[in-house]
């Protein structure tokens, strides 16, 4: 895992609703933004609080266990 301080300005990411956030409280869910390498994910409802980045090996393995689960 990359851990990063909140960026100032993440305005240079595109920043989605996840797919696995689809709950019946639309504030109940995760964003995530895709760089190159990385996968950044932070909090719907905060989301000029703290965030986390992974590369994109991480996330996928991660999806998969999700899917497993």
């Amino acid at each position: 895992m990359i851990r990063k301080a909140p960026a100032g300005d993440a305005s240079e990411l595109h920043w989605f609703k996840s797919s696995f956030s689809d709950t019946s409280d639309p504030n109940d869910c995760v964003e995530v933004a895709t760089a190159p390498g990385t996968i950044h994910v932070r909090d719907s409802k905060n989301t000029q609080g703290p965030r986390f980045a992974v590369t994109t090996a991480t996330w996928t393995e991660f999806l998969q266990l999700v899917e497993e689960a």
